[in-house]
């Protein structure tokens, strides 16, 4: 499946092939997105910057209810999928849900949100930003 961009990251060298168990779990997962119609999805490899997780993956609702009906679809199929979430938070505003499914932590959001906190730019860029100068 080819939905989302995919980013690695900084890109300043090559990763090496995912883990099966992320690629099946990206691949469920981004399903479930293009089935209700997701928004620009992005998928960040995270793998050089956190062991947290392997993969980020940002995709946009229309509106609240949009953005749970993703979320939820979201679990169905990793479920479906042998994955058990591990948790998922902002159910109740939908304004952001983050669904942490272990391997793949997802983030599901209004557009105003997504610009506002502009997480494929923090992840992508982390290594890249410059140094901090002291007293800065």
């Amino acid at each position: 499946m080819s939905g989302g961009s995919v980013s690695g990251g900084t890109g300043r060298r090559a990763l090496p092939p995912l883990p099966e168990a992320s690629a099946r779990l990206r691949e469920a997962v981004l399903g479930a997105l293009e089935e209700l119609k997701g928004r620009e999805p992005v998928v960040l490899d995270v793998r050089p910057l956190t062991t947290i997780t392997d993969l980020m993956v940002v995709v946009s609702g229309t509106s609240t209810r949009h953005v749970q009906a993703l979320a939820r679809r979201a679990v169905e199929r990793a479920r479906e999928a042998g994955f058990r979430p591990v948790g998922v938070e902002g159910e109740r505003e939908a304004e952001w849900i983050l669904v942490d499914l272990g391997e793949l932590v997802l983030h599901v959001m209004l557009p105003e949100t997504r610009a506002f906190y502009e997480l494929e730019k923090l992840w992508g860029l982390a290594e890249e930003a410059p140094p901090r100068r002291a007293g800065a």
